[in-house]
């Protein structure tokens, strides 16, 4: 099967003790302009203390990943696995 990208924006809010915490679950974005634009509109909002937007080559049928290649990061983010 040939690869597919992955692409993915999640955002981050800090819970009562400071811990960054996934503001929603991770959304798939259909291109990485689309992602990018969406990561922009969240950041600029101030509502979020990171919004990060990323992709990776992917063949989820037999698990295999490529690195992931960030498009957008602003504010503070966990760091990528």
């Amino acid at each position: 099967m040939t690869p597919t990208k992955l692409i993915v924006l999640i955002a981050f809010v800090r819970d009562e003790d400071g811990n960054l915490q996934p503001a929603f679950e991770p959304r798939e974005m259909q291109s990485e302009d689309r992602a990018r634009h969406e990561a922009r509109m969240m950041a600029a909002t101030g509502k979020y203390a990171g919004v990060i937007a990323w992709a990776r080559s992917a063949q989820p049928d037999i698990g295999e990943y490529g690195p992931p290649e960030v498009l957008f990061q602003h504010g503070e983010v966990p760091e990528m696995e």
